[in-house]
């Protein structure tokens, strides 16, 4: 089962920035980033709840910058990077290049 995103040629800059506005959203952007494999959600902010970890996968998932699937009981995520670049070029590495204060 697969999540729907926006199309590349939809994804919308003020919600992609605005997905990336809060430091929670940009950190878990920034570990995908280092990651060469999809992850399960419940592996990123253990510090915060579950609830609030949905909403913000829910909120960079509807901006288009990640894609979720279901993989047997967890949902994987993976950055959308090549969609991102091609539609916003230096956007994620400017964003990625800040230090992240949570």
């Amino acid at each position: 089962m697969s999540f729907e995103i926006p199309d590349r040629e939809e994804i919308d800059l003020s919600l992609v920035l605005h997905a990336l506005s809060d430091p929670q959203r940009r950190g878990i952007v920034a570990e995908l980033a280092l990651s060469e494999e999809p992850r399960p959600c419940g592996s990123f902010a253990p510090e915060i709840t579950k609830s609030t970890r949905t909403h913000h996968f829910r909120v960079l998932r509807e901006a288009g910058l990640v894609e979720q699937w279901k993989e047997g009981t967890s949902k994987m995520s993976r950055l959308r990077r090549d969609d991102i670049d091609a539609r916003f070029p230096g956007l994620l590495d400017s964003v990625l290049a800040a230090p992240v204060v949570i």
